[in-house]
């Protein structure tokens, strides 16, 4: 996609978000978004990140007018850094730390979105919220069910014992939570048919190609899994089990 395609397809997004109001993508806006598209940004994740910026606006009360995509910029660079982290890619930004409009300032930690200012207990809260929201919302194969029942009895148990852990037995609880978490995603990938597994790795290639040149053949092979393993959390609405 060249860039004012990209532009085109995030005017469109905001024009959707902002409930049909078109806040054109031109002048400075333009010069914005065509450097998201020169990054790499990808669109899902830009559209992330607008959408960040919209639950948080809309927090706030009912919405006072329409939003120009500038707004959105802090939230989608912060988007961005997750998505690199996720999928190995390194190369780096520097995030607004102040947002517009006298919204409060993003995210702009590089810890994981999941646990980003998060205690382990909260963290374990969060994962057993969200997995029984995956399956309530019926995605996941029937199949799943039994490890999400473990996941969630090992969680629910580890929530009474987590804030007072300290020192190893801490660790060995991040170490398990890191297990749960690659043999949740481990199930997940099983129920996919072999199309939508050839659909998400080309979705994972295309979010790719701004930096496969640049990337050793075992890097990028290393970040295509990656990239799979977030859209596969993201299709069916998992939550990273993992504590990093």
């Amino acid at each position: 996609m060249d860039t004012s395609a990209y532009c085109r397809e995030i005017e469109t997004y905001l024009c959707r978000k902002n409930d049909g109001h078109l806040i054109r993508v031109v002048g400075p806006s333009f010069n914005l978004v065509s450097g998201w598209a020169e990054q790499g940004v990808p669109l899902k994740v830009a559209f992330a990140g607008i959408d960040r910026y919209f639950e948080r606006y809309y927090r706030k009360g009912p919405r006072r007018r329409p939003v120009k995509i500038d707004f959105c910029e802090a939230d989608v660079l912060d988007v961005f850094d997750g998505w690199r982290r996720a999928t190995g890619v390194t190369t780096s930004h520097q995030s607004p730390a102040a947002s517009h409009d006298g919204d409060e300032p993003p995210a702009t930690s590089h810890q994981p979105p999941e646990t980003r200012h998060s205690s382990l207990p909260a963290h374990l809260e969060r994962v057993v919220l969200r997995l029984t929201s995956a399956r309530a919302g019926g995605a996941l194969d029937a199949g799943t069910d039994d490890v999400i029942d473990q996941i969630a009895a090992e969680l629910d148990a580890a929530r009474t014992k987590a804030g007072g852990l300290r020192g190893a037995a801490r660790q060995a609880l991040i170490d398990r939570l890191t297990l749960l978490d690659a043999d949740l995603l481990r199930r997940a990938r099983a129920t996919l048919d072999e199309a939508a597994r050839a659909a998400l790795m080309k979705e994972a290639e295309a979010e790719l190609a701004p930096f496969a040149r640049s990337m050793p053949a075992d890097a990028l092979a290393r970040a295509r899994e990656l990239a799979v393993d977030r859209l596969v959390r993201e299709r069916f609405g998992l939550p990273t089990v993992a504590f990093l």
